[in-house]
């Protein structure tokens, strides 16, 4: 490797591990904000939190990656230009092209090392990730005891606290209604004060309350027909031992998400999407001859027979003749049928068009993972001659360029893959959409920096004509 070739390499990988890691952060930033309400306030734990960012960050990265590539491109070659460092090697004999050769074979083995981690990597994350947020959706809000109110957080048990002192465990005026045996409020704690505190690994909560009074009812049939139908037992101290087995984060097994598309590879996804249209292909098929009992059919020989040879043409007066003119029941029955084969037939087309919906989104995963990978090249074709023409390095206007050509790019693929999932377009016309309208415009910018024109000045009328004007001549 030559110094040019270090040196361009050495200018390239510090922006973008830069502004990976930043892109990183701000699509995993927007994306957990959706699940915020449901992971607050349930003590999960640093660990927890840890693991689910680690999974979902792997999710983010096929995102990140198409616009960390461009954004650092033009910052690259923008600095370059900027700095005449561009100027300078091309003063040597050195092309544009071959400048960015180097960067080029980077980007290419970064765009199939991310097909090969979207395929194999992403969707086991995926697996865990979503497993993970669902055990935390399914977990309880950890306690909190508000004075004046009935906590009913722990089964069995509703609790009642009027004062809580500051210290979080010391409390005043205590009621306890207790259910764990089924039936109405037949146990009935009172106590002027208590204290609260976890033991046993935090799986058990310790209620040691003072001064009060047990009240039971009595349900059995001895105590009904006299005047002890409660028994008060008055305690100094008691401790009441109340289970956190419900708070705890139990995992669910991975196995039973497995059955998402976005837990399944390419190999997988191709099974899943041919099953799926043979089953519609089937359901077409089987459509015919399905409804055909819903029809009624008089059957009547109406054909003409000449020289022993029978005639194709249907007499209709003989057929007039035969049949009877319609009564109300008649028609009553007939209408009643045509509602029902409406009906069937809505249905059936309904499930027709929701099993090749459901393909569509099988194969649009099988295609993103193509395509997201492709983008990466591309934002490079985009990025970096774009750079070289701009001359302008920083924060600033890379930015806003990369800012406007990556909602273009997630605008059409955004769009493509809505209509190839109602099947308006082939489902790869319309995830390769995108890519095929952004490479010419990388290919234009690589031809104007190639030819160090500027952004807009375009020569070709102008070779043209003077070409005519020769052939004239």
């Amino acid at each position: 490797m030559k110094k040019l070739d270090k040196l361009i390499l050495k200018a390239f990988f510090g922006p973008f591990i830069l502004t990976f890691a930043v892109v990183e952060f701000i699509l995993l930033t927007q994306y957990m904000l959706k699940y915020l309400d449901e992971l607050v306030g349930k003590d999960l734990g640093a660990e927890v939190f840890g693991e689910l960012l680690f999974y979902f960050s792997i999710n983010m990265a096929p995102v990140a990656l198409p616009l960390a590539v461009l954004l650092s491109s033009l910052m690259t070659f923008g600095t370059l230009g900027e700095h005449n460092e561009l100027t300078a090697i091309k003063t040597s004999g050195i092309t544009l092209t071959r400048i960015l050769r180097p960067v080029f074979i980077a980007v290419t083995l970064l765009t199939v090392g991310a097909f090969f981690f979207n395929n194999r990597i992403v969707p086991k994350a995926n697996l865990k990730a979503y497993s993970l947020l669902w055990d935390i959706r399914q977990k309880k809000p950890a306690m909190n005891f508000k004075e004046g109110a009935f906590y009913n957080g722990i089964p069995g048990y509703s609790i009642k606290v009027n004062k809580k002192m500051n210290d979080g465990q010391t409390l005043g005026e205590v009621m306890i209604y207790d259910h764990s045996k089924g039936g109405s409020n037949t146990t009935v704690i009172l106590a002027d004060s208590g204290e609260m505190y976890m033991a046993y690994d935090d799986n058990y909560l310790i209620l040691e309350l003072f001064r009060g009074n047990t009240y039971v009812a009595q349900n059995n049939a001895s105590f009904r027909s006299s005047s002890d139908q409660f028994v008060r037992q008055k305690f100094d101290e008691s401790k009441i031992i109340l289970s956190m087995a419900s708070f705890n984060l139990d995992r669910t097994r991975e196995e039973l998400f497995s059955d998402n598309k976005m837990m399944k590879n390419i190999a997988e996804l191709e099974v899943v999407t041919d099953s799926l249209r043979q089953y519609k292909d089937r359901e077409v098929k089987l459509y015919a001859p399905t409804v055909d009992p819903y029809y009624s059919y008089f059957k009547a020989d109406t054909g003409q027979v000449k020289n022993g040879r029978r005639l194709d043409a249907i007499d209709t007066s003989a057929v007039a003749k035969v049949l009877p003119a319609p009564d109300i029941e008649t028609l009553k029955m007939a209408t009643n049928k045509a509602r029902n084969i409406k009906s069937y037939t809505g249905g059936y087309v309904e499930n027709i068009r929701n099993t090749l919906r459901e393909a569509n989104n099988y194969e649009i995963e099988i295609w993103k993972k193509y395509t997201q990978s492709a983008a990466i090249l591309i934002m490079f074709l985009i990025g970096a001659p774009l750079g070289a023409i701009i001359k302008k390095g920083g924060l600033g206007v890379p930015v806003l360029i990369s800012i406007m050509f990556f909602i273009l790019m997630y605008v059409m693929s955004i769009l493509g893959e809505k209509w190839a999932r109602e099947g308006l377009v082939p489902v790869g016309a319309g995830l390769w959409g995108g890519n095929l309208i952004l490479l010419p415009i990388g290919l234009f910018f690589l031809n104007q920096a190639r030819n160090d024109s500027s952004l807009l000045e375009v020569d070709f009328w102008r070779k043209l004509m003077a070409r005519l004007r020769r052939n004239k001549l």
